[in-house]
């Protein structure tokens, strides 16, 4: 097993590595102006890369039915080692990653910037919300998997492929995170540090609930954080592309 994981991570190194040398070669030659913007974020570019080459191995694995006994024994893991005590904690965190909250509150944060005239960041920000949601529908309908019963939990509507909790959290959260990069940049990092931990918690709390697979959620993370990420490079290529008068 640790040599297919280790193959495997080799294989998904390999892959990200070419796709971005592509991508620069790419760059320099049909598109000049997008080469600079490029070499400027490609630890952006990289980990949108790295998002979507985990998050197809991931639901490749979970398609085959390969996932299943490391699913299962990491949340017996986590049902042996975190205290019960902790579970009102993480009903709370989880409450924080329903569409209940969430849905209320981008609607607020969207509307709120258009009206600051931030039209980019609404739109970033309920595009990431709107597409998120969509994928999760979709996937849940197409893919069907049963949720972990180990033992009793609270039930959830639709199969547990992928979290929906953890999907719609770490968009929204790396969103608002990247409008706040954009809007005020010294705070760039305490922005992001908040949107990661909180996506976090939330995708920590399915499992400690027992509603979620452990691959679930990590494909839930990577098409999350996936979404926003490359809506906000994609449209800065695009305003190098219409020239520097282009908001």
């Amino acid at each position: 097993m640790l040599f297919n994981i280790v193959a495997d991570i080799a294989k998904l190194s390999l892959f990200i590595v070419c796709a971005y040398a592509l991508l620069g070669a790419y760059a320099r030659r049909r598109r000049p102006q997008w080469a600079e913007h490029l070499t400027k974020r490609r630890l952006s570019v990289l980990g949108a890369l790295t998002l979507a080459a985990g998050g197809v191995k991931l639901i490749e694995d979970v398609l085959a039915k390969e996932s299943g006994p490391v699913d299962e024994a990491i949340l017996w893991f986590i049902r042996d080692h975190v205290p019960a005590a902790l579970n009102g904690f993480f009903a709370v965190v989880t409450f924080s990653g329903s569409a209940r909250f969430l849905m209320p509150v981008a609607v607020v944060a969207a509307t709120a910037l258009f009206v600051a005239r931030r039209r980019f960041e609404a739109v970033l920000l309920g595009a990431s919300v709107i597409t998120a949601t969509l994928i999760v529908w979709g996937m849940k309908a197409v893919v069907g998997r049963a949720r972990p019963a180990l033992w009793e939990a609270q039930w959830y509507w639709g199969s547990s492929f992928p979290s929906g909790h953890t999907l719609s959290t770490a968009a929204f959260a790396t969103a608002a995170a990247l409008c706040v990069a954009r809007i005020w940049p010294y705070a760039e990092s305490v922005a992001m540090a908040l949107a990661v931990l909180w996506t976090s918690l939330v995708a920590v709390s399915r499992l400690v609930l027992g509603v979620h697979w452990p691959s679930d959620v990590l494909v839930a993370l990577c098409l999350g954080f996936f979404i926003p990420l490359m809506i906000s490079v994609a449209n800065d290529l695009r305003g190098r592309e219409s020239g520097p008068g282009r908001r």
